[in-house]
Formats: C-alpha cells, sequence, structure tokens
C-alpha cells in the first residue's frame, strides 16, 4: 500500500500544501499497546518533506564523537527522509554524495567519502566529476584477499563502479586473513592521510565529509554487531578486527562513524536475505526502545539521516509521514466522521 501512498500528491490540508485549516488525522501506533488511536494535530515541528530538495532540509547539527552508552530517543523527524523505491533512495544517496562532494572540495579542495558494502554499493554513479578528489575508504571490510569477487567489498566495490572513478585514492586492505593485523595495517594507512585529506577532530578522530552506512536486520552497522565489545569500544581505535565469523573482519569504530561531516544510513528494498525489506529494523533503529549494545545502528541517532522506501517506513509511527502522503479524499487515515 505505502508504495502507492508515497507516489501521490502532497496536495494535503496542511500548513503551505493547500488550503483548509491545516489538520490532517494520522494513525498513531502505540509502542507498548495494540489499540489504534485517531488523533488531529499539525505535522511535527521540522518534519521535511520526502520529496523537498536536499539543500532546504535543515542543517544537521554536529556530531559527537563519543558512543553512546545508553538509551537513546527518537530520531528526530526532519532526519527521516521516506521515499516511494528503491530507485529514489537510490538517487537521493547519490545526490547527497555528489552535494557532500562538491562542499567538501570548495572547503579544501578533497573528498573524504567512506563507504559499506551490500545495496548501498548499487547506490553510487559512475565517472563522478569529483572522483580525482575523492580518498575512498571502507566502514567494514572481510578479511580477505581484494580480488575475491564474492566476498571482498573492494572487488564488488570495482566492478560497480569503482572502476569508473579515475584519480580515487581507495585506501584497501593488504588482503590476508590476519583480521587483527589487517584492522591495525587500516588504521596505519588513515592515519598516513594528511588532515587536509581526511581532517581530525579535536578529538583526534577522522571526519570523513560523508560516511554511508547500511543497517542489518539485527541493528548492525559496519561489523558492529549487538551484545559485542566492538560495540562499546572506548581505546581511540579508529579501526577494529571483529573475529566473530570466518572470515573475520574489519569495522570502523562507532565513534568513528558519528564524527562524519555527514552520516546517512539508507535502507531500501527486499531480497532472499530481507524478503520483508527492514521495515521491523527501521522501527526498532529509529524509535524502538534500544541501546548501542542491542541495536548498534542507534549509536547513530543523533547524528545520521535516514533515507528509506515507504516499505521500509510502514510501520514507523505518524511523526515519520506514514500518512503525510496521502491524498485528502483517501480515508486510512481520514476515515469519515
Amino acid at each position: 500500500m505505502l508504495s502507492a501512498i508515497f507516489g501521490l500528491s502532497l496536495g494535503l490540508l496542511l500548513p503551505g500544501h493547500g488550503g483548509g485549516n491545516g489538520l490532517v488525522a494520522r494513525e498513531t501506533r502505540l509502542a507498548r499497546d495494540t489499540r489504534l488511536a485517531i488523533v488531529s494535530r499539525p505535522p511535527p515541528e521540522g518534519f521535511t518533506w520526502a520529496d523537498e530538495d536536499i539543500a532546504s532540509a535543515p542543517a544537521a547539527p554536529a556530531a559527537s564523537a563519543a558512543a553512546p552508552a545508553g538509551s537513546a530517543g527518537p530520531v528526530s523527524p526532519e532526519r527521516v527522509n521516506v521515499l516511494q523505491d528503491a530507485s529514489a533512495v537510490a538517487a537521493s544517496v547519490a545526490a547527497r554524495v555528489e552535494s557532500a562532494a562538491e562542499a567538501a572540495i570548495a572547503e579544501r579542495g578533497h573528498f573524504a567519502l567512506a563507504i559499506p558494502g551490500g545495496s548501498v554499493l548499487k547506490m553510487l554513479q559512475s565517472s563522478p566529476s569529483f572522483a580525482d578528489r575523492t580518498t575512498l575508504a571502507y566502514v567494514n571490510h572481510k578479511a580477505v584477499p581484494m580480488d575475491d569477487a564474492s566476498l571482498a567489498t573492494h572487488a564488488k566495490a570495482g566492478k560497480l563502479f569503482l572502476d569508473t572513478w579515475a584519480g580515487t585514492n581507495a585506501i584497501v586492505m593488504r588482503g590476508t586473513a590476519d583480521a587483527a593485523g589487517e584492522a591495525e595495517a587500516y588504521e596505519a594507512a588513515l592515519r598516513a592521510l594528511s588532515p587536509e585529506v581526511l581532517p581530525r577532530s579535536p578529538d583526534g578522530l577522522p571526519v570523513f565529509d560523508m560516511m554511508l552506512v547500511g543497517v542489518g536486520d539485527d541493528g548492525h552497522v559496519g561489523s558492529l554487531y549487538p551484545g559485542r565489545d566492538e560495540v562499546a569500544d572506548a581505546t581511540g581505535r579508529w579501526v577494529l578486527p571483529v573475529e566473530m565469523k570466518v572470515p573475520g573482519s574489519i569495522t570502523l569504530s562507532l565513534p568513528v562513524m558519528a564524527a562524519a561531516k555527514e552520516v546517512v544510513i539508507a535502507a531500501c528494498g527486499v531480497s532472499d536475505k530481507y524478503p520483508k525489506g527492514k521495515s521491523a529494523a527501521m522501527a526498532r533503529g529509529i524509535e524502538g526502545d534500544e541501546t548501542p549494545q542491542t541495536f548498534p545502528a542507534v549509536g547513530l541517532r543523533g547524528v545520521a539521516t535516514w533515507v528509506v522506501d515507504a516499505a521500509a517506513a510502514s510501520t514507523l509511527s505518524f511523526e515519520y509521514a506514514e500518512c503525510f502522503a496521502l491524498a485528502s479524499s483517501r480515508g486510512d487515515c481520514c476515515p469519515p466522521a
């Protein structure tokens, strides 16, 4: 249903979006009660429409470099951008990367980008104009040879887009099975970059211009998994080894992810791994009563923009626009009196 909903006209009885009294009835899903309450009130302050120009969205507050230890409050509505489908999410992510690159290059002549594996790789465009002024790092990567077509994110990135990024400085692993050694070497490679290429925060953390992150149904970001010591790592290390599976992997720490100028969490579509999409994960990550230890993605709640499709947003409560995009003639959220 929602894939159709978000393609409809935004001609609603809302301030600045048509006539009427500026109210629309919306369905509220109660977090701990199976009852449904129908309420009427204006959209939350700061709400961002999914089709608004990115440049007009409210500026994000400065990121905190510290990894949160306790329960985090829900993501503010202006940080949740719900789009119609996977192609719209991909276009939005590509536009955000381009915008971040232009701003960074205008400021200091270089763009530092960190990317994950998975479906986000398919969202990056070929042959961008900023490629020769870009340093690219991986949010996480398996400890495997870099040419392993089935397991190496670097090999997959090359096939999907990176081979067309002429002049990009991609920071790659050595390609061994030693996760601890690979993490140490990868951090050393990042630390060797000048501050003009990869700026530092006052706490000495790297500040990527753009941190793209995917999220698993268990809330993992990078290779930071629920209940693992790596989630709460406070050693100041930039890159951590993760020996949870075979092969092992390396991952940026949660403070490093959070220190980026812009953090984007993208989720959309269905797959063999996620046949019903990621709606349950989005509900937990965006507004669930979670901590970084129970659902690591919430460690980025205060800094990340969530770009999701309608299916991924289908279980979110009304603050996140579930009913805002309905035409006023629809009865789903505006039942007859």
